[in-house]
């Protein structure tokens, strides 16, 4: 007879309709059992999920789930896995409200409005609840802050064992909560990629899961929540435009599928143009973009105030190229001389946010300026971050 924990792990691998869901390797295509604990392929390429079919209606939502976990039916777990409940903090359904009341297209996804005061904690639920399930006991990762927080806040729910990776400069007060949810913080010298080798070396060396926001595909499953919200909140008037802040891509590519999702269902009619946002002083992406290059090569960061989004070496750059040319979107530099005012204007108007998430707008505000006379239909602005959580 098995036991219910054996029972659990193959209802969260089940997939819909019971077909097994494996990671699949984006570089060269092999597949892996999603229960081991694999972060990456053999030949190292990142991992996603292989497609897995969803049948999802407004119908299906959960109605009286007052999480992103009301989605059940759009995620890869069996309808009937309920390890999610061990997790959860009620993260998701954040609201969606104007910036500036004179312009009411221009909308704002309030996205910080969460448990650990950032939009990752709705990759950080999705991917501990299959942690849990496959029986991790300690998680390891590297950020720059705000997933570092929204893991080791899971982890800490789950009762797991977690140690997090920041590079040296990180804020303080984003330290302060990490280890306050009862993470060990790992302090790194160097880069945000000096940051990520220490935390794989760790992993390698048998130290624990890797919980990783850029490699799991778990964590996009998560944030294409963003998506499925959206949808919802509009009453599936879905905007024209999607501006998003892109380092590694988390909510760029968890909104791409969601999107891509609820279009291939037929709960939409048309995609959402993406416009990418990258920080000025570190912007591989936008660099490969405008060379018309299918891939992105590492550059350096010359620095920035938005440290969310400084990823010199994004490891599934040629997935956001991909994503952002699908929707016949553009990305685009955010002025570093424009991020301090920008914060300060949204703080005027009743939105305090960190840096990041203010490069974000002041990107974006500038791309308008030139732009406007081509744009109509609804802008959505997410913002991802607390000030709070800022120096």
């Amino acid at each position: 007879m098995k036991s219910k924990k054996e029972t659990q792990i193959k209802k969260v691998v089940g997939g819909k309709n019971n077909m097994s869901i494996k990671y699949v390797c984006t570089e060269c295509g092999k597949k892996y059992d999603s229960t081991t604990q694999i972060f990456r392929c053999e030949c190292g390429g990142v991992l996603d999920l292989e497609s897995f079919p969803i049948s999802f209606s407004p119908s299906e939502i959960i109605k009286n789930e007052w999480s992103l976990f009301r989605y059940l039916k759009a995620l890869p777990f069996e309808d009937d896995f309920d390890l999610w409940k061990d997790v959860t903090m009620g993260e998701g359904l954040t609201p969606i409200v104007p910036i500036d009341r004179n312009n009411p297209n221009l909308l704002a996804k309030v996205d910080y409005m969460m448990p650990t005061l950032s939009f990752k904690d709705r990759g950080a639920a999705v991917l501990i609840a299959q942690a849990k399930a496959i029986g991790v006991k300690k998680v390891i990762q590297d950020s720059s802050g705000n997933a570092g927080n929204s893991i080791a806040a899971y982890a800490g729910r789950a009762g797991m064992a977690c140690d997090i990776y920041v590079p040296e400069g990180t804020s303080e007060k984003k330290i302060k909560q990490i280890t306050a949810h009862g993470a060990k913080i790992h302090v790194i010298k160097g880069t945000r990629e000096d940051t990520a080798r220490a935390a794989l070396e760790a992993v390698e060396k048998g130290g624990g899961f890797y919980a990783s926001h850029v490699y799991n595909p778990f964590f996009y499953q998560g944030t294409k929540t963003y998506a499925y919200e959206i949808y919802e909140q509009l009453k599936g008037d879905v905007p024209e435009i999607l501006v998003i802040p892109v380092g590694n891509g988390t909510l760029l590519l968890g909104s791409y599928y969601g999107f891509k999702e609820l279009l291939d269902v037929g709960l939409i009619k048309k995609m959402p143009r993406i416009i990418a946002v990258q920080a000025e002083g570190c912007a591989p992406i936008y660099k490969a973009f405008k060379e018309g290059r299918d891939s992105v090569e590492e550059v350096t960061n010359s620095g920035t105030l938005a440290e969310g989004i400084a990823i010199a070496a994004p490891k599934r750059g040629k997935q956001i190229l991909e994503a952002v040319r699908a929707t016949a979107g553009e990305i685009i530099k955010a002025p570093e001389d424009k991020i301090v005012e920008a914060r300060e204007y949204l703080a005027e108007k009743g939105f305090y946010v960190e840096p990041t998430t203010a490069a974000t707008y002041a990107g974006f505000m500038t791309y308008y300026k030139e732009n406007s006379s081509r744009m109509c239909g609804k802008i959505l602005i997410p913002l991802c971050g607390a000030g709070l959580k800022a120096n």
